[in-house]
């Protein structure tokens, strides 16, 4: 019975962190945990689940809030008050740092939309993951790779309106190849393709992953260890950390920009 308790203790020592990690079909609002629909369309699971919900409320924060700057733009032909300031000036941001530098300015108009949107979407969704009883959207690998996904067919969209099908997939192999170098540098490039959008998947789930178990594992040495003198310590690291998580949630969000940005250039401008 014994040796019981102990295994349940030290499952218990690492389970809430998992807890907090995964998604769930309950919504886990501190003690309280409300159940959400399950849907199962032809042998496919389409529920509701906590990190589907965290992705709406992160949207509807960005139609209300963002529309609200807009208008108010519109309306005044100024930007109101901080919000809206501060939108402005990471469009600007995007637009003039990301965008027009790496696409190039007439290319830049198709895709800074998108650049904005994915922008905005991953802030949201990483800032939400730091608000109490939330979680992380951005570290579910199914969120992170359908983010990648949709910049996947937005390279290849950039290249093929630029260069065309054929010029494209044709641009893919450098000028002047022998000819004994194709069989290699086919696959090799083809496989380049899927690689980048890969590196954008893997990068954000990650980081917004480890940050996470970080603190709630500086948190949890409090309860496994039982002990009050580590509260001081476990608080004041867990609270640097947090603070360096806000940090990481708009680097993240920027990294994940501006690597799209990069990738669509080198699509739409092969021959750079």
């Amino acid at each position: 019975m014994a040796s019981g308790a102990e295994g349940q203790g030290a499952e218990g020592g690492s389970g809430f962190i998992i807890d907090h990690i995964l998604d769930h079909h309950e919504l886990h609002l501190g003690p309280f945990h409300i159940p959400l629909p399950h849907i199962e369309l032809f042998g496919i699971d389409l529920s509701i689940t906590q990190h589907l919900v965290m992705m709406w409320v992160a949207s509807l924060l960005l139609i209300v809030f963002v529309g609200l700057a807009v208008r108010r733009r519109r309306r005044r032909g100024v930007p109101g008050g901080l919000f809206g300031s501060c939108v402005e000036a990471l469009v600007l941001f995007i637009r003039d740092e990301l965008a027009v530098p790496n696409i190039g300015k007439e290319e830049a108009r198709k895709f800074l939309p998108f650049l904005l949107t994915v922008f905005f979407f991953i802030l949201t969704c990483n800032l939400l993951g730091l608000v109490p009883f939330a979680s992380t959207a951005t570290s579910n690998i199914s969120v992170t790779a359908a983010l990648a996904l949709l910049s996947f067919f937005m390279i290849q969209l950039g290249g093929v309106l630029h260069n065309g099908l054929f010029g494209y997939f044709r641009g893919l192999i450098p000028h002047g190849l022998p000819v004994w170098l194709l069989p290699i540098m086919i696959p090799i490039e083809i496989v380049g393709l899927f690689t980048k959008p890969f590196a954008l998947c893997i990068r954000l789930f990650a980081n917004m992953t480890a940050g996470h178990v970080v603190i709630l594992s500086l948190l949890g040495l409090i309860f496994i260890l039982k002990s009050y003198v580590v509260v001081p310590a476990s608080v004041i690291f867990a609270l640097a950390v947090y603070m360096l998580e806000i940090f990481v949630a708009m680097v993240q969000a920027y990294i994940f920009t501006l690597l799209s940005s990069v990738f669509i250039g080198m699509a739409v401008h092969q021959e750079h």
